[in-house]
């Protein structure tokens, strides 16, 4: 790194003409807005209702909200910035932390969706040991390795990538900084760590999707050739984990793992990965859910009465 030239990134963001960045400026805004608000709410309703606390379900869930909160985060409030600035440009530090953190919060959003597929097929097909296997400790076990691979993941890539020299062109064609459009800046041969990146991120984000569809499909099957009427309740329950989970790694396989992909296209997935889907999460998990909305209900008339008592 002290051989470096370069120590900002500038990046060309969604558009040059100024109305459409305004708009888009209000447009994420607003969207940003929702999602911390809807993310929020449900960590602290899991958090403070007793019920969803102890259910392993609403427990994943609110650590789900977390890492999607953390995520927009890391990416919206800068980008709705820049909507604002003639240059938008980032530190090269800056420009690190950004791609550490995606991939960190990334890999361990990842996990933590495989361990709540789990969690659904203990549930529906071995319901009489569900609460003997899914019990606390299981689950901040599940949760604290839901967090190392997340680590792991990004550890793998960004020991290789932070000590890269950059000395020529510092153009990102994107809305943050993406870690295979920032390697293809460096002053050095980088494909092999570009093969690293694409198996690292692609390949492992496909499988996980491929092993999560497969572990629903199992669920169905099973619960299919026991009742016939428990099919249309585990369809409904799984309905919802299966939009998140399409949302989540869709965009994640298409930038990293699709060999068609263009940066144009890289870049509209981009907006869906960092606030299409934080957004769609919330909507999805509490307007179509009467136990969640019960609770904020409870949730909101405990506080209002210790607003009335004090």
């Amino acid at each position: 790194m002290n051989n470096s030239v370069v120590t900002e990134f500038v990046l060309l963001g969604l558009t040059n003409t100024w109305e459409l960045e305004i708009f888009f400026f209000f447009i994420f805004l607003l969207a940003y807005a929702a999602i911390v608000a809807g993310n929020f709410l449900i960590v602290v309703t899991v958090t403070f209702d007793s019920h969803l606390y102890s259910t392993p379900m609403y427990f994943l869930l609110g650590n789900l909200s977390f890492l999607d909160m953390c995520i927009s985060t890391i990416t919206t409030p800068k980008m709705v910035t820049d909507f604002l600035k003639e240059n938008k440009t980032i530190s090269l530090w800056g420009c690190m932390a950004q791609m550490f953190f995606l991939h960190f919060l990334g890999g361990s959003e990842m996990t933590l969706l495989i361990v709540m597929a789990v969690d659904r097929y203990i549930a529906i097909c071995k319901p009489l040991h569900y609460t003997s296997i899914m019990n606390r400790r299981v689950l901040m076990g599940s949760v604290l390795l839901s967090w190392a691979v997340g680590f792991v993941h990004t550890m793998s890539q960004m020991v290789f990538t932070i000590n890269l020299p950059f000395c020529g062109p510092n153009i990102v064609d994107d809305i943050f900084c993406d870690l295979p459009l920032v390697l293809k800046l460096a002053c050095t041969e980088t494909y092999v760590l570009e093969l690293l990146v694409t198996a690292d991120s692609g390949l492992l984000s496909f499988i996980c999707f491929i092993l999560l569809l497969i572990s629903y499909t199992v669920i169905l099957v099973t619960v299919r050739r026991r009742s016939s009427g428990g099919l249309s309740k585990a369809l409904s329950t799984l309905s919802a984990h299966i939009t998140v989970v399409t949302l989540f790694f869709g965009p994640i396989i298409f930038i990293y793992a699709w060999p068609f992909s263009s940066f144009s296209v890289d870049k509209f997935l981009s907006v869906f990965y960092s606030i299409i889907t934080p957004l769609l999460n919330p909507i999805i998990y509490t307007l179509r859910n009467q136990e969640m909305k019960a609770a904020i209900s409870r949730v909101k008339t405990k506080h209002t009465h210790r607003i009335k008592w004090y």
